[in-house]
C-alpha cells in the first residue's frame, strides 16, 4: 500500500538531481530546512531520511493538487507526511518564505532546497494549459484561485505589454509580429484555449523550430500569469536574511532567465549580479559559492527522466 502510494506522489513530479541537490545542504539532523517546490514531496521526503526527531522541515507549494501529496508520501517509519510531527506544509507562494517562517516563530534556518520550473503534473494534466500538446483552458495558474489567467492576459494587454513579455522572457526575437498578430486575432475571437492560442502564432513558426519556439511562448506566458521572477526575487532575498552562517542554499534552474538570476545572487548577492567590493578590492557578496561549475544531471537520468535535461544545480553557504 505504501509504495503504490509513493510511486503515485512521485508520478506527480520525479524529482530532478534528487541526491546532489540533498547532498548539496549537508543536512544537520537536527536542523531547520525549508523545501520551498514541494511538488510531489520526493526531496521533502530525501530531507526526512537524514534527519532526527528534533528536526523541522516546512515544504511549500501554491497548488491545491501538491498539498494532497502529503496523504500519500511516507518517511522510512511509514509514516505519512500528515502525521509526522517534523514536517509542516505550508500552501503558499515561497515569495512569502520570510512571513511564514515569521508565524512558525523560525529566525533561522539551517538550509533551503528549490527546485524551480513546472512539475512534470501540469505538463502533463490537460486541463491546466501549460503544454502545447493538449486542447486547454488558457489558464497556466500554479495557484488556481487567485491572479490573471493566460487567457487575461493575452486578450487584455495591449501589444507592446505583449511584445515585451514574450522578447524577456521567451527570448523570442519575432515577439513583436507575435503580438501584433494576437492584438488583430482577438478583435475577430477571444482567445480561450491552448489551441485557440496555437492557431494564432503558427504562421509565425519555422517548421524546423516550431516546437521550440512553442515551448518558449508558452514558457514566458506561463513567467508572467505566476509573476515567477518576482516571485525567486524575494524568496532569495529572504533565504539570504534567514540562512544562520554555515547555512546551505541548493537550487535548481531550467531555463537561463532563472539560472542567470540564481547564479548573480549567490556570487553578489543580487539578482543582478551587481558586485560590489571593499576597500581592498574583496568582493562583497553573502555567500561562498560550494560548485564553482555547475551541477548538471548524469547521461542515465537524462534518459530515464527527460525533464532533467535543462536542469543546473547551484549550491552556496552562507558566510
Amino acid at each position: 500500500m505504501n509504495e503504490e502510494k509513493i510511486k503515485t506522489a512521485e508520478t506527480y513530479h520525479v524529482p530532478v538531481l534528487l541526491d546532489e541537490s540533498i547532498a548539496g545542504l549537508n543536512i544537520s539532523p537536527g536542523g531547520v530546512y525549508v523545501d520551498v517546490t514541494f511538488g510531489g514531496g520526493g526531496h521533502t521526503r530525501k530531507i526526512l531520511e537524514l534527519m532526527d526527531e528534533t528536526a523541522r522541515l516546512f515544504s511549500f507549494d501554491q497548488d491545491a493538487d501538491a498539498e494532497t501529496n502529503i496523504l500519500s508520501v511516507t518517511d522510512t517509519s511509514g509514516r505519512v507526511l500528515d502525521e509526522d510531527p517534523r514536517f509542516t506544509f505550508i500552501r503558499s507562494n515561497f515569495r512569502y518564505l520570510k512571513n511564514w517562517m515569521r508565524y512558525y516563530e523560525v529566525e533561522q534556518m539551517d538550509g533551503l532546497l528549490a527546485d524551480l520550473g513546472v512539475s512534470s503534473h501540469h505538463f502533463d494534466d490537460e486541463t491546466r494549459g501549460f503544454s502545447f500538446r493538449f486542447d486547454a483552458p488558457l489558464d497556466m495558474r500554479m495557484n488556481r484561485r487567485a491572479g490573471k489567467t493566460a487567457a487575461d492576459i493575452i486578450n487584455t494587454y495591449d501589444e507592446e505589454q505583449l511584445a515585451h513579455l514574450f522578447f524577456l522572457y521567451g527570448e523570442l526575437k519575432n515577439s513583436r509580429k507575435i503580438a501584433s498578430l494576437l492584438v488583430k486575432a482577438r478583435t475577430q475571437k477571444t482567445i480561450l484555449t491552448t489551441g485557440d492560442f496555437l492557431t494564432v502564432t503558427e504562421p509565425l513558426f519555422k517548421r524546423e523550430r516550431e516546437k521550440k519556439d512553442r515551448a518558449k511562448l508558452f514558457q514566458a506566458l506561463r513567467i508572467e500569469v505566476n509573476r515567477e521572477m518576482e516571485a525567486l526575487k524575494e524568496m532569495l532575498a529572504s533565504a539570504t536574511a534567514l540562512l544562520k552562517p554555515g547555512g546551505r542554499l541548493s537550487v535548481i534552474t531550467y531555463h537561463s532567465l532563472e539560472d542567470r538570476m540564481v547564479k548573480n545572487f549567490m556570487k553578489a548577492g543580487n539578482v543582478e549580479g551587481q558586485v560590489q567590493q571593499d576597500f581592498f578590492g574583496r568582493i562583497e557578496t553573502p555567500f561562498i559559492s560550494i560548485n564553482n561549475k555547475v551541477i548538471t544531471p548524469s547521461k542515465e537520468e537524462e534518459e530515464r527522466n527527460p525533464r532533467s535535461r535543462s536542469a543546473k544545480l547551484r549550491i552556496a553557504e552562507k558566510k
